[in-house]
């Protein structure tokens, strides 16, 4: 007969359902949990279940809150007048992360896909449309990964925006710092070239 305990065979393929986590460290995650003091299992459960009731879309920018709005989009001391365009919350997080960028966001909630079955109407493109009607928009950053599906899904919006008389820029690509140009792929050098700034 096979070791089986139901809970702990249940929590395991939770833990699995997570993106980027294997058979062996969904086992890991929950042994842990398991292990921990009733009172911290607990309060990871009520995390859990807090963020999961509490978290939304801000009604702007469709990053992720807690309130009506995001604190980016209620602060009075973003930019208004730039947007940049990401694919994910989580880049929105990286971005903030730099303490670079000073306009405001706006989430897709994913790319252009057709071979995933992703079209344009399963983005957040007519909330991103009806802000650029509605205020005082000068520059749209496209800032869309560098994969087919991020060029296209930039492509596209680029688009429909530049008849709206807005300038629309992308992100320059290229070498990381840091890196050796003899392995960086043709694709990122010739990317680098042509994103070349003057010194």
């Amino acid at each position: 007969m096979a070791y089986n305990i139901a809970p702990l065979n249940e929590l395991i393929a939770q833990f699995e359902r997570l993106p980027g986590i294997g058979k062996k460290t969904a086992q890991r995650l929950a042994l842990n949990i398991i292990e921990q003091p009733a009172e911290r299992a607990k309060k990871f459960a009520e995390a859990l279940i807090n963020a999961k009731e509490k978290i939304h879309f801000c009604k702007c920018c469709q990053a992720l809150t807690d309130d009506e709005l995001c604190s980016i989009c209620a602060s009075t001391e973003r930019d208004r007048s730039v947007i940049c365009v990401v694919s994910e919350p989580k880049d929105v997080m990286a971005f903030e992360r730099t303490r670079e960028f000073s306009g405001t966001y706006h989430v897709l909630h994913g790319v252009i896909s057709p071979l995933d079955g992703i079209g344009p109407d399963q983005l957040r493109i007519k909330e991103l449309m009806a802000r650029l009607s509605d205020e005082n928009i000068k520059e749209i950053i496209m800032a869309t990964n560098p994969t087919v599906e991020g060029e296209a899904t930039a492509s596209y919006l680029s688009r429909m925006i530049k008849p709206l008389g807005i300038k629309v820029t992308r992100l320059a690509y290229g070498i990381p710092v840091g890196a050796d140009l003899e392995y960086a792929d043709d694709f990122t050098l010739a990317r680098a070239l042509e994103g070349r700034n003057e010194i």
